[in-house]
């Protein structure tokens, strides 16, 4: 096993208990408490990091609100845009720190964190640093009651201080995703990371703070979802609420925001079905489907876990399928030759090993793995695994894992395919392998998916809306439908009778 040395950038970065970031000052949490980051691969705790508590969350959401009305209201599109830009060369320069940063609190692999997320972060923040010019009004041709000449035109606005509450399974560039479209529309912010990987967060604010945005417009409270999540989602002076996560806290985060209405978009959970169907190509279905469910250690919200093959090439998939999975190498993230780092934490673990022993009980069919591998010491590791599962019947067809299990089943008929694939509260990703292009076309329109992929999977583009149908979430996020998130439209009339 050789694992990557740090870098010294890396290592300075962790020496020191990690400070809040409001108002662009690193400050003390006012809880004088620190919690430690754990070490997925080796369960060693590697930094400090402050504890948020409801004084620092107003401190954050005062500083945002400050500098919302004040010198972030004032900086010309253009400049807005130049700073982003700035902002995600900052990025890209530190690539080598923030990926190996990631590695250490997620779990994954540095080389998907290094060629994967850090590099999709720079290019979500540049894509949206295109937008501050591009952010447009119109004029209305009115029919006014009383006849009166009348001018209307509309404008869009910065809907004010938004809430950033991001997940652990991607945990820089999920950053990205809501702070880009907060920055495009001149929102000040205040980030809530996952407890399980803040550093990523920080480090981010660092380099925000080298590019040279006014103080208050980005802010990051780290910490626990009780103690800060909750009074930063309910918050009165807090505008907008932008949330990935489970399904069961976003209803939590809705109802929370009904205080004062803000603005709420979710990207929530999902259990996504992909269907191979008898014309399509076996082995490139089957490797874009186990690439679907075994990346990232199968935590992904849109990650390919319900797997529907037609009985006529279902053999033959099987085996294809234990051919990738055995190919994985599960270890450290930092070991060179990983291709599959440990879960997050152990209560993760705990939640995939249970849904194996529970699939085991209920009847379904061990195709490969569903085990800890040997050899690996303590940290929070599983097989990639395969179930056979024909007809639904255990709970693993159903319900989210998050973690790398993946379930197939067979179908014979399109009709009774369209309705299994849909029977589902999710509706967040979709996926069809055929070589019928009108086939594919006529079940992509059938499938109530947000996003839907034909002959691939999890292709996501800052330019192209991602959200779910169903209990995945609400709104849209990326691509200029996400632009409406972050703005009010405002609608002026203009008298211009004699």
């Amino acid at each position: 096993m050789a694992i990557l040395n740090l870098s010294t950038d890396v290592q300075k970065f962790l020496s020191e208990p990690k400070k809040l970031f409001i108002g662009g000052e690193w400050v003390e949490p006012s809880s004088k408490s620190y919690f430690p980051v754990e070490n997925p691969a080796d369960l060693s705790h590697f930094a400090q990091v402050s504890t948020a508590v409801e004084q620092d969350v107003d401190a954050a959401v005062g500083a945002a609100k400050a500098a919302f009305e004040g010198e972030w209201s004032h900086v010309q599109p253009q400049e807005r845009s130049k700073l982003m830009l700035k902002l995600a060369d900052l990025i890209e320069a530190d690539r080598e720190n923030l990926a190996q940063i990631i590695s250490l609190e997620n779990g994954k692999p540095y080389t998907n964190a290094f060629h994967g997320e850090v590099t999709i972060t720079a290019n979500i923040i540049r894509y949206f640093a295109g937008w501050p010019s591009k952010i447009e009004g119109s004029t209305i041709p009115v029919s006014p009651r009383g006849g009166q000449k009348m001018l209307n035109y509309t404008t869009k606005e910065p809907v004010g201080v938004c809430a950033l509450i991001v997940p652990w399974n991607f945990p820089l560039s999920m950053c990205a995703w809501k702070l880009g479209p907060a920055l495009a529309t001149g929102c000040t912010s205040v980030l809530k990371p996952a407890e399980q990987t803040p550093l990523s967060a920080i480090r981010l604010a660092e380099l925000f703070a080298k590019a040279g945005f006014p103080k208050g417009v980005f802010n990051v409270l780290t910490g626990f979802g009780d103690r800060a999540g909750a009074p930063l989602a309910a918050h009165k002076d807090v505008d907008k609420i932008a949330f990935t996560g489970s399904t069961q806290v976003g209803r939590l985060i809705a109802q929370a925001a009904v205080g004062n209405m803000k603005k709420v978009s979710l990207e929530l959970g999902g259990k996504s079905p992909n269907i191979i169907m008898p014309d399509a190509d076996i082995i490139k279905a089957a490797k874009g489907s186990a690439d679907g469910i075994f990346y990232n250690q199968g935590q992904v919200c849109t990650a390919a876990s319900r797997l529907y093959v037609h009985e006529s090439v279902l053999d033959q998939t099987l085996e294809e399928l234990a051919k990738h999975a055995a190919s994985h190498i599960v270890g450290p993230g930092l070991d060179p030759e990983t291709t599959m780092g440990p879960l997050v934490s152990q209560a993760q673990h705990k939640i995939v090993t249970g849904y194996v022993d529970k699939a085991l009980n209920e009847g379904a069919e061990l195709i490969c793995g569903g085990k800890v591998p040997s050899g690996l010491g303590d940290g929070y590791f599983m097989e990639p695994t395969v179930f056979l599962d024909k007809q639904e019947q255990a709970c693993i067809s159903k319900e989210e894992i998050f973690g790398p299990v993946l379930t197939v089943m067979s179908w014979h008929d399109v009709e009774e395919l369209v309705f299994r694939a849909n029977d589902s509260p999710f509706g967040l990703a979709a996926g069809v392998w055929t070589q019928n292009l009108q086939q594919a076309h006529t079940v992509a329109a059938r499938l109530k998916a947000g996003s839907v992929w034909i002959n691939c999977w999890n292709v996501v583009d800052p330019a192209s809306p991602f959200g779910g149908y169903k209990q995945s979430g609400w709104g849209r996020e990326m691509g200029k439908n996400v632009i409406d998130a972050y703005t009010e439209t405002k609608s002026v009339f203009i008298d211009l009778s004699e």
